[in-house]
This record gives structure tokens, C-alpha cells and sequence, in this order.
């Protein structure tokens, strides 16, 4: 059926390849990347009946076999290639053709395919005449990337990748990822300078990033996921001090381009939140990490507003002026927030906390265009400090008395 012009592109098409009875394994570009061994030479793939069909078999095997199993795409002929070899440890060609009933034409385009396009580690065994995987991969399952996913699929994935990469500033991730981010272009067909040229389209402003050394990022990482604890020398800003102790990590956290670790300190003995810009020095120790329920982390930690700590809030009753509702109703400040209209436009907003000073400064950033109406706790008391604190150091900055 003809394909109209607006169409999404095939992912998993047929390639144009032009097969013969006389081509090679070689020929059909097989041998690429070391996958095929010394044995699959166009002269010892022509000795095998199995390798090399007569040009009869290939006319009569394509006009019927092809027409009678349109109903198995070719990502599903690829999956169970890949399958029968991981399952049996070797197979045939003429088995191969036997289990998917297709010709000998569209297997060597598919066996191609697996190999070219997605990576996979299959090579020809002279001795057991058949496909297996190479030598590293055996008694491994080894999974095609990519197979599963739509071209809108691998684009969404290039633009989570752009995504991450604006919160890696170090790279400690990215370099991880590039080859998966490498395999997405060769899925899409995409040429070095078409993937520059799109990821462009997509710009992530941040503001006040504090960059993290990838020394220490990758560390608690690896100590996270292996449950170790870790030795730190931390500085606590507030108070402008440095202390040594040991903690057990239970999660990474990512807070207006600020990343932090969620640990349990056996100094305090509790539950601590820690900046890893911070951190002046860490070790992994080899002590088992003492394990904490996510639930219990974050209960104790999620409870408060924003990056602040702390399982039992006050509440806070904002509202805000017509003008500000407009986007400040379309804004979540908390998980937990309770937002409504009130019948002269202006929006009301309740938000826990726990610590008054980044909500203070949130509340702030609205200025004439909020009230607080009712405080459980100390944020009214707050704002009226910093509001004062700033008048004065305007004053003096302009020598005013």
C-alpha cells in the first residue's frame, strides 16, 4: 500500500540490499566490526549449501515464503532470531528459515540488521555450522537496544538525554550514557551533524547551578547502589563549620540545579540532608550501609517545603492577588498544597513548611501581590525580617538614614 508523503518513516524497514545467489556473507557487510570470524570468507560461505542457496531456492523460497508470513514484522523475525540463538546456543541458517518460513534473502537482511544496526554479537561457527554469540556474550542474555522503540520513541529519548545533560554539568553521567545516546542515532539514521544540529533545538535554561566534582558524584553513587557507607568531611554553611562523620546513603536528590544525598548520619544517628557541593572529602568504607525504608525517608524528608526537611509542618494560608493567580494557580509550590479561587478573583493558596526561609524567599519573589492570611507557624514572622532587613541594606547602600 503506497505510503502517504507526511507517513512516519519505518524504523525497522527493509534495507536496500541487492542479493544474489553468489553473495557473500562478506558482500552483504556481515564481516563489519570483527562479527564474522575468519571462517564466513566468501569462498567458505559459498561451500555451504545452507550459505549459499541456488538462485531456484531463492526466486521460489521469496515468492511464497515472503507472501505467506507478511503477518511477522521484522522486529519480531529479529527478536526470535536473537531468541533461538540465546535459547539453543547455535542454530543453523537452514534452521533459521525452517523456525521464521521466510527466504534466504530476508534472513541474510535481517541477520545483517541484527549486526549492523543493532550491535548484536552474533558470528558464524564454522565447526557447528550455525550463529552464535561471540565468546564474551555466551551464557549471557544479551538484549537489543532499541528494538522495542518507535522513531517518536528514540527522538523522546534524545531529548530526555538533552534533558539530563543540562543537570550534568560534569559529565559524570553523560559519558555513561553516550553509547546509548551513539545507538539511538544509528537507529534513526542520523548523521553526527543532523544529532547536533536537532538537540540545538532544545534549550534548558537553568539559574544558580552549583557544580558538583565528578569524583564525588560517582562516588556516592557506586555507594548508594552498592550499600556502603561512606567517611565525608562536610561543611555546614549556615553555621560555617567542618565535621567529620561516617554516613549511609538512601538517595540521590535533584533541587533547583543543586544536588543533594538523603543519609543517615551515625554521628547524629538520624536522617540527614546533605549538599554534595559541599562535601570537601569522601571515602567508601567497606561497612554495610544501614538500610532505612524509602518510606520512612520520606516521610522525614519530603514533609517540609522545598529543600528543607522534617516530618511534622505548620501551614501557611496565601492569597494571591488577581493578577499573580493567573500563573501562581497553575503552579505547584508542594505536593500537598490545597489551592481555590475566592469569589473577588484572587487565589488562595495553604502550604506546609517546616523551615520558614526558603518559602519566605518564595513569597517574597510576589511582593505586593500576596498576603498571609493565616500561619500555623513562624513564616509571617519571617518575611517581616527579611522585608526590614532589606529596606536597611538598601538604605545604607544609598546613604539614606
Amino acid at each position: 500500500m503506497p505510503r502517504s508523503a507526511n507517513s512516519e518513516r519505518p524504523l525497522f524497514g527493509p534495507r536496500n540490499l541487492r542479493v544474489t545467489p553468489d553473495s557473500s556473507l562478506s558482500e552483504l557487510g556481515f564481516a563489519q566490526h570483527g562479527l564474522v570470524n575468519h571462517a564466513t570468507s566468501p569462498e567458505n560461505v559459498r561451500e555451504s549449501p545452507e550459505l549459499s542457496p541456488s538462485a531456484d531456492t531463492f526466486c521460489d523460497a521469496q515468492s511464497v515464503s515472503d507472501r505467506s508470513h507478511r503477518k511477522m514484522t521484522k522486529t519480531a523475525r529479529v527478536y526470535k532470531i536473537e531468541m533461538l540463538i540465546r535459547n539453543r546456543g547455535h542454530i543453523s541458517f537452514q534452521a533459521l528459515l525452517d523456525e521464521l518460513e521466510v527466504s534466504p534473502a530476508t534472513l541474510k537482511r535481517d541477520l545483517d540488521y541484527l549486526k549492523d544496526q543493532l550491535g548484536a554479537p552474533i558470528e558464524y561457527d564454522r565447526f557447528l555450522n550455525g550463529y552464535r554469540f561471540g565468546e564474551e556474550y555466551r551464557g549471557q542474555k544479551h538484549e537489543l537496544p532499541g528494538l522495542w522503540f518507535s522513531e517518536r520513541e528514540l527522538y523522546s529519548l534524545l531529548m530526555a538525554h538533552q534533558l539530563l545533560s543540562e543537570l550534568d554539568s560534569e559529565g559524570v553521567i553523560s559519558r555513561h550514557l553516550q553509547p546509548l545516546l551513539d545507538r539511538i542515532h544509528q537507529m534513526l539514521g542520523t548523521s553526527d551533524t543532523e544529532a547536533k544540529a536537532l538537540l540545538k533545538r532544545v534549550k534548558i535554561i537553568g539559574s544558580a547551578k552549583r557544580p558538583v566534582s565528578s569524583q564525588f558524584f560517582e562516588l556516592i553513587g557506586e555507594a548508594l547502589l552498592k550499600r556502603r557507607r561512606l567517611h565525608m568531611r562536610y561543611l555546614t554553611r549556615g553555621r560555617g563549620e567542618v565535621s567529620e562523620r561516617d554516613v549511609s546513603p538512601q538517595r540521590l536528590v535533584h533541587y533547583r540545579n543543586t544536588w543533594y544525598v538523603d543519609a543517615w548520619c551515625h554521628t547524629r544517628e538520624k536522617l540527614l540532608r546533605f549538599a554534595l557541593d559541599a562535601i570537601e572529602h569522601a571515602e567508601t568504607l567497606d561497612t554495610r550501609a544501614k538500610d532505612v525504608s524509602l518510606k520512612q525517608v520520606e516521610a522525614e524528608m519530603d514533609g517540609g517545603y522545598g529543600i528543607y526537611a522534617g516530618a511534622k509542618p505548620s501551614w501557611v494560608t496565601l492569597a494571591f492577588s488577581p493578577q499573580a493567580a493567573q500563573w501562581v494557580s497553575r503552579e505547584e509550590w508542594h505536593p500537598d498544597q490545597r489551592g481555590k479561587w475566592l469569589d473577588d478573583g484572587r487565589f488562595q493558596l495553604e502550604v506546609p513548611y517546616t523551615d520558614p526561609n526558603e518559602l519566605a524567599m518564595d513569597i517574597l519573589r510576589h511582593a505586593d501581590q500576596v498576603s498571609i492570611t493565616a500561619d500555623s507557624g513562624a513564616i509571617k514572622e519571617t518575611v517581616r525580617k527579611r522585608t526590614q532587613q532589606a529596606w536597611e541594606l538598601h538604605c545604607a547602600g544609598k546613604g539614606v538614614k
